[in-house]
């Protein structure tokens, strides 16, 4: 049994110490670069609390909107509410600040083409500032 208890505990150790290894690769704004296929899109929130979406290709150089799609769903205490995306200087913008709040969850989906199939990403509404990274807690990169 105490053998069991001690692979049981150096399993673990192993794993966390495998996903601390895994870099977070940071978004040039300073948003969260989400993990969907190519090009990748970054989720930032602006000081209005506006999102903006811009797509990088795979040496994070921006390109601009054409084909792909994204929705966006935030949901505070107060309901699910849809954010509404119009085209801007080759990014996504939202038409209306997210809702007042933090805490709430946020749910991103991403489609190449408008039949490709969505690539959903849930996210926690953190505006504070990480003091590791510098980075708003919805986009920070240290791992914790």
């Amino acid at each position: 049994m105490k053998t069991l208890a001690f692979l049981s505990t150096v399993l673990l150790t192993a794993t966390l110490c495998l996903a601390a290894e895994k870099k977070i690769t940071p978004g040039p704004k300073g948003g969260k670069l989400l993990e969907n296929s190519s090009p990748r899109a970054e989720f930032f929130i602006e000081k209005d609390n506006r999102v903006v979406v811009t797509f990088y290709d795979d040496k994070l150089n921006p390109v601009p909107v054409t084909s792909q799609v994204v929705a966006i769903t935030a949901e505070p205490v107060s309901g699910k509410v849809k954010v509404e995306l119009e085209k801007k200087d080759g990014t996504l913008v939202s038409k209306e600040p997210l809702p007042k709040g933090e805490g709430y969850s946020i749910v991103v989906q991403v489609q190449a083409t408008a039949n490709a199939k969505p690539q959903n990403f849930r996210l926690k509404l953190d505006l504070h500032v990480c003091g590791e990274c510098k980075r708003g807690e919805y986009a920070c990169i240290c791992g914790h």
